[in-house]
């Protein structure tokens, strides 16, 4: 019984494996040119002075944060510090705008308090309709900024609100933020290779 079980689970790892390394490759097919140039505006504003801000709702949350501390802190190398801000981590602010003013403007007023023009805005959105991400890119596009949507699914109207759209076409969330996690990955090699 218990071979039969343990069987069935190397299947399911297979299948995931094979899953995951068929989206990657969709990906990369589709999608290297969007990568580099999201890369470049990334490494375009921090070189003149302006910032990331970078954000995202539960598992896209802790991308947007593990995406500010590869640049903040390094990723492969030595460099200087990188300013790049993830508006997920600050549980005061987010509970105090999402008590005063509604869980869709968590991420608006800390654009409308951090954003300047030479920023960039990153929104990362496994489904594409994330409100509070939604909002935050059409508040950033309103004062100037630089934006970039990270989506799955179809890249709904987080995808459309964006200058620039890095969708990861698949329905599966789990192997959406598996490549999300690499599209990251390779941004801020980009990044840093560059500055």
């Amino acid at each position: 019984m218990e071979q039969a079980a343990a069987g069935g689970d190397a299947a399911v790892v297979q299948a995931i494996f094979d899953e995951t390394i068929a989206v990657h490759r969709r990906t990369r097919d589709g999608l290297l040119p969007r990568v580099i140039e999201a890369a470049s505006a990334i490494r375009e504003a921090l070189g003149a002075g302006g910032k990331l801000l970078v954000f995202g709702n539960g598992g896209s949350a802790a991308d947007a944060q593990h995406m500010a501390t590869e640049l903040v802190g390094r990723f492969m190398r030595e460099r200087a510090a990188l300013a790049a801000v993830a508006l997920t981590a600050d549980t005061s602010v987010l509970t105090s705008i999402g008590n005063d003013y509604g869980y869709e403007r968590v991420f608006v007023r800390q654009i409308e308090a951090l954003g300047r023009p030479e920023d960039v805005a990153l929104g990362i959105s496994t489904s594409g309709g994330s409100a509070n991400v939604l909002r935050a890119l059409e508040t950033a596009n309103r004062l100037g900024l630089r934006t970039i949507a990270l989506t799955g699914k179809d890249g709904g109207a987080i995808g459309k609100a964006a200058s620039i759209h890095i969708n990861v076409a698949d329905m599966s969330t789990p192997r959406v933020q598996e490549v999300h996690r690499t599209v990251i990955h390779a941004m801020c090699e980009l990044i840093e290779r560059n500055v």
